[in-house]
């Protein structure tokens, strides 16, 4: 069964009566938990357009070029996307079922922020009302300042990387330290390790840029120690 062949099931349980958040709750093991990081871009994306208030082209298109949505299947994407932007609940509510789906994996969480800023910055714009919501979703998903600092470095082209804080070390710790936390990140940025933890394969993409932004980082703090 395809990918959104899966989530056209999730939407028939939706017609039964289910709320979306109430879908994640039954998303939290592979294969479905794959279907349930779909739906989180989806709904969460459609929460960050009502903040900044416009939903543009390049959004979407930023969306499908994570996501690639088959002939016919356009309307399961749009109708999961229309029922987030007008679902009363907020979307804090929303980030803490996805955060309850996924638990401690965190590798997982970071992979959906990584999509959230993709499409944030599609348009060529980082709203301050975008970065408000997604630093909310940080801390709802358990993530660190620096680590929130790094991803947005990646993604904000006036926002500088502090090669530290994308390797999640301090300065002053052992070189030894740092050079174990390089291999680790490398490690789970493989495409392998992506899919295991419920990615689908088109969202594997943006770890591309997530391994430059790591490799430059470790490639300036070798220089720093030579």
């Amino acid at each position: 069964m395809s990918l959104w062949s899966r989530i056209a099931d999730a939407l028939s349980a939706l017609a039964s009566g289910e709320g979306l958040s109430e879908v994640f709750e039954r998303l939290r093991t592979p294969p479905e938990q794959t279907v349930g990081f779909t739906i989180a871009v989806i709904a969460l994306s459609a929460k960050m357009a009502k903040a900044d208030g416009l939903v543009t082209r390049d959004e979407v298109t930023a969306f499908r070029e994570v996501f690639t949505i088959p002939p016919g299947e356009e309307g399961n994407a749009a109708r999961i996307f229309n029922m987030a932007r007008t679902d009363v609940a907020g979307f804090e509510q929303y980030a803490q079922r996805i955060k309850g789906m996924f638990g401690t994996k965190r590798e997982a969480l970071c992979d959906l922020m990584e999509g959230l800023f993709y499409i944030a910055l599609a348009d060529g714009e980082y709203h301050p009302k975008e970065d408000d919501f997604l630093d909310r979703v940080r801390q709802i998903f358990g993530m660190g300042e620096r680590e929130f600092r790094a991803m947005k470095a990646r993604f904000v082209p006036d926002v500088v990387p502090d090669p530290y804080d994308v390797l999640g070390v301090a300065p002053d710790a052992p070189f030894n330290d740092i050079q174990r936390a390089y291999r680790t990140l490398v490690r789970e940025t493989h495409p392998d390790r992506m899919i295991a933890r419920g990615v689908p394969q088109e969202a594997v993409k943006l770890a591309e840029g997530r391994l430059i932004l790591i490799n430059n980082a470790w490639d300036e703090i070798q220089k720093c120690a030579v």
